[in-house]
């Protein structure tokens, strides 16, 4: 297991634990979930097996046969739409909760009509009284462009339904007996969709059965996705206001020595939460249901505690997971101290300047590819972006751009999204290039007044080995003439397991544990990463990932290697499926 630590929270700030603790009781949401989930699937059952025939008999002489056929259809539908909310009740969905209330009852209704199927009804509205004795509990708020969203994903998926539904008539027209005209095509496939036979009549069985059931599945395919999109987790559109950035460079100029992430704050495809005082914010990101935040609390840590409460009671509103990637330890103590645990989640490599020398054993590796990249003939340069000129600042991105390719653009926690910006003149370029042609950049945003924070490193894969320790050694070189004392290199996620793991002594868990993130380094890079910075002595900081509770970490891994575009969902490329699943991932550009 990887190696943990719990922080120990200060008792003094116990009301914060108990206002997270109190806001509602855990239990019933998962257990009305399991309830209508449960009453969902015995819906479709009892549709799908045979009716008991007296009961069947008795309904029909009343109501009749196709009103019989009607009602098995519409509580098939029901049966699936409640299997569907069950997840929305799960995360205490406002809108679930109405849906499947609604459902419960017009399913205990049709139940009743399909067959005196009274078991099946009196469940339905057993789960619909206790969904009324704990309606406090389901008031997660959503977001309004997911519901506009859906609803005109429904408008369109209603058309394509109706036009395939009208192919899949005309092509067993062959089989039709008396009239068939459009109108009659048309009314017999929107009754289709419902479940419904409409006036058309065919000569065989066999044909029957397909036009009914594909029409019934067109119709059934369209409820399903339209309400996975009204219920899915709400994730707006992440957008950084003009005025928000201002106040966020204000805090920044104040406490900006605190954090090395601090300036990563500012990509433009996150909101911002302020404390009730405007001293102190948190950035973040919704990604699958997950509020997900990266370092520390922009601002004076006194009034942390005040963005800290604002962002958990927004998680709270929208049933989002709160969680919080690669904070320090006094962060991390806050964050705790509000109701999540803490795990150590790997440590940043910290290089200060005064202390680096290219001189001894341990710095025989660096020494020799800087050696070499040098007798290459490769030239170094490290200027401020506001002193390049804007041309060569263009073509510097461009260059960078290209080398990336049709590759995806990772970085969430220790990436600021752009490159060249006006706003960000503070920022570090270092170059290496040779007869004049570019070959590498390395760029780094401020980190306090003497500080600077690695955000991007890519090179020409053409260009020779041991390019990326030549520009890291002589921009550290080169930082006291920049009034820079200290640099921080790139984060190595579960360093001490990788650095234990391998040590004299070690135990059975630990080296399986340090095996197993080898193995998945093939992928993440997890190793790699480790060893690089190793090379350059650094000091190392420990960083934490901040939960609610231990069944949610597999979400949110899942969402932070989203986030960091380690994970690239294909259905956001596709333009069709765009209006549907929210848009392109954020970190995809061109």
């Amino acid at each position: 297991m990887p190696t943990s630590e719990r922080l120990r929270p200060d008792a003094a700030d116990g009301q914060l634990l108990a206002r997270s603790e109190a806001r509602l009781r855990r239990w019933v949401p998962p257990l009305l979930s399991l309830l209508v989930l449960l009453a969902g699937v015995v819906d479709v059952i009892s549709v799908l097996t045979p009716e008991i025939r007296e009961r069947l008999h008795a309904v029909a002489e009343v109501i009749g046969g196709p009103a019989v056929r009607t009602a098995s259809a519409g509580a098939l539908v029901l049966g699936v739409v409640l299997v569907l909310l069950a997840r929305g009740l799960r995360r205490r969905k406002r809108r679930a909760w109405v849906g499947a209330l609604v459902a419960l009852v017009l399913s205990a209704v049709l139940d009743v009509l399909k067959g005196l199927d009274v078991e099946e009804a009196l469940l339905s509205l057993a789960v619909a009284a206790l969904l009324v004795g704990y309606r406090k509990e389901f008031a997660a708020a959503g977001d309004p462009r997911t519901r506009w969203r859906g609803l005109g994903a429904f408008g369109v998926l209603l058309v394509t339904s109706v036009v395939l539904g009208e192919l899949l008539v005309v092509s067993r027209l062959r089989a039709a007996v008396g009239p068939h005209g459009f109108g009659r095509q048309l009314q017999h496939v929107v009754y289709g969709l419902v479940g419904v036979h409409g006036p058309l009549v065919f000569r065989t069985d066999r044909s029957d059965d397909f036009v009914t059931r594909g029409l019934f599945g067109l119709g059934l395919l369209t409820v399903v996705i339209t309400l996975y999109l009204v219920l899915r987790p709400a994730e707006p559109q992440a957008r950084l206001a003009a005025d928000d950035e201002e106040r966020m460079r204000a805090l920044l100029a104040r406490f900006g020595d605190r954090d090395s992430l601090g300036y990563f704050a500012l990509r433009r495809d996150k909101s911002v939460l302020w404390s009730p005082s405007g001293k102190s914010c948190i950035a973040y990101r919704v990604v699958s249901g997950v509020m997900l935040a990266s370092g520390d609390p922009l601002g004076d840590p006194e009034a942390w505690p005040g963005a800290i409460g604002a962002f958990l009671d927004e998680a709270a509103r929208h049933a989002w997971t709160p969680a919080v990637m690669g904070c320090s330890e006094q962060a991390g103590t806050a964050w705790q101290r509000a109701g999540l645990d803490v795990l150590e989640l790997g440590d940043e490599a910290i290089v200060h300047t005064d202390a680096f020398s290219l001189d001894g054993r341990s710095m025989r590796n660096v020494r020799q590819a800087v050696g070499r990249v040098e007798r290459a003939g490769y030239d170094f340069s490290v200027r401020r972006a506001r002193d390049i000129p804007p041309a060569e600042l263009e073509a510097i991105g461009h260059a960078a751009r290209s080398w990336r390719g049709a590759e995806t653009e990772r970085g969430f926690s220790m990436a600021l999204g752009r490159f060249a910006d006006a706003a960000d003149g503070d920022c570090a370029v270092a170059t290496a290039s040779k007869d004049g042609r570019l070959a590498a950049l390395l760029h780094f945003v401020p980190w306090g007044e003497d500080g600077l924070s690695l955000e991007l490193m890519v090179r020409d894969r053409a260009a020779d080995n041991g390019m990326n320790e030549f520009l890291i050694a002589r921009l550290l070189d080169a930082c006291p003439a920049l009034g820079v004392a200290r640099v921080s290199l790139n984060f190595a996620v579960f360093r001490s397991a990788l650095a234990r793991g391998e040590r004299l002594g070690a135990g059975f868990v630990l080296r399986a544990w340090r095996s197993l993130l080898v193995f998945a380094s093939r992928w993440f890079q997890i190793e790699s990463l480790y060893r690089f910075n190793a090379k350059f002595q650094p000091d190392w900081e420990p960083r934490f990932v901040c939960y609610p509770a231990a069944r949610d970490i597999p979400r949110i891994a899942v969402a932070a290697l989203e986030a960091e575009a380690f994970i690239v969902w294909p259905l956001p490329r596709l333009r069709f499926l765009q209006g549907i699943v929210g848009g392109p991932h954020p970190a995809v550009r061109a």
